[in-house]
């Protein structure tokens, strides 16, 4: 019930800021993921790569393996990776990667809902990217945290803490 919760108010957050145009300042609201590289990171077809803003996994890419990084890019990877996926922008277009900073839904499911209930995540803020949804996407990783989802329960120390 709290995931159709959230979804919902999702879906509603994503229609008053614009999310169903074509085009944002950032890039296009609507593409096609050729690529996942990790839990939090995936590359749209045509090469742009994008980061989920407020989502932190361990890593699992270049030579690292940390706990539950193998299991976040999997469930990354099962939920997006060859669909199409909606975009919505963060308060900044990019992180100082050059990565693309975005909320990403598919199915009018929320990514970064999903990584941190589920526990394959935590909440990383790095403003001002995020503010407007902080307190929501820390909330549910508080409930993963005392349910002991995913790294919560298999990781000591949490390696993205």
């Amino acid at each position: 019930m709290r995931s159709l919760i959230h979804s919902l108010a999702w879906l509603g957050w994503l229609t008053a800021c614009g999310g169903g145009g074509a085009l944002s300042p950032c890039g296009p609201s609507k593409a096609r993921v050729a690529e996942v590289i990790d839990g939090d990171t995936l590359v749209l077809e045509g090469g742009e790569r994008v980061r989920y803003v407020l989502v932190d996994t361990p890593e699992s890419t270049s030579g690292k393996q940390e706990c539950f990084g193998p299991e976040a890019l999997a469930f990354n990877r099962s939920l997006v990776e060859g669909r199409e996926v909606t975009l919505v922008d963060a308060e900044a277009c990019e992180d100082r990667f050059g990565r693309r900073l975005a909320y990403v839904s598919v199915e009018g499911h929320d990514v970064s809902t999903l990584l941190i209930e589920r526990g394959f995540a935590c909440v990383l803020h790095i403003p001002p990217a995020g503010t407007s949804r902080q307190a929501e996407l820390r909330a549910l990783e508080s409930q993963a945290r005392r349910a002991r989802r995913g790294l919560w329960g298999a990781c000591s120390p949490v390696p993205c803490r």
